[in-house]
């Protein structure tokens, strides 16, 4: 007896920089909205839009899901790379949720597919914060000896 879909829709939170995406992944064509714009229309950049799309190449099913966003916080660069994290996330839990009965995670599994392409580590480098007494994190003004 085949197992049952356990959600009709799957969820990851995405972090980068200063924002936060939320990534819900529905069965569909393909369609990829970003705060109920489309993503052509929300990233003018094509470098941001190639980044959001890339952990449905790398498992190979771009045209499989529709991918919903909302996302706050931080500027474009760092939106995209919380997207990009939040939807393999999303694509990890959907994967091992609806494995047949029985089956483990193993080789072809997507979770290493996408931990490979570096995809499931949320990069951690921030903006340093400024110091008192220099005129920005760790520039300082000439010094001058006379």
């Amino acid at each position: 007896m085949p197992r049952a879909k356990a959600k009709t829709q799957n969820y990851g939170t995405g972090r980068r920089k200063a924002a936060t995406a939320r990534v819900f992944i529905r069965k569909g064509k393909g369609d990829i909205v970003v705060n109920k714009l489309p993503l052509d229309k929300y990233f003018s950049r094509e470098t941001s839009r190639v980044m959001v799309r890339e952990p449905l190449v790398i498992v190979e099913s771009t045209d499989l899901f529709d991918v919903f966003v909302t996302v706050r916080g931080g500027g474009s660069t760092g939106q995209a790379g919380a997207i990009r994290h939040g939807l393999s996330r999303a694509l990890v839990q959907y994967d091992e949720i609806d494995l047949p009965e029985g089956q483990e995670p193993g080789e072809n599994s997507w979770r290493k597919a996408l931990r490979k392409k570096g995809c499931l580590t949320r990069d951690a480098r921030v903006v340093e914060r400024k110091k008192p007494g220099l005129k920005k994190a760790r520039k300082a003004s000439q010094f001058s000896k006379r």
